[in-house]
């Protein structure tokens, strides 16, 4: 089994639930969980929709 380095998002609280987000090398999907544990269950979804997906997040906050 592929080492995931998980990383929390910076907008988390200390002890809270948050976002994680890992991937296995530069190319591979893009591993996306929401709780204390991300590795028991995660979503995954290719690069190409992740950076979509940031796209129109950074894009919301600018109207």
């Amino acid at each position: 089994m592929t080492h995931l380095n998980w990383r929390k998002s910076s907008f988390c609280q200390e002890g809270e639930a948050c976002v994680h987000v890992a991937a296995a090398a530069p190319g591979a999907d893009v591993k996306v969980a929401g709780s204390a544990d991300p590795g028991e269950a995660y979503l995954s979804v290719s690069p190409t929709a992740w950076s979509a997906f940031l796209r129109a997040l950074k894009g919301a906050g600018t109207s």
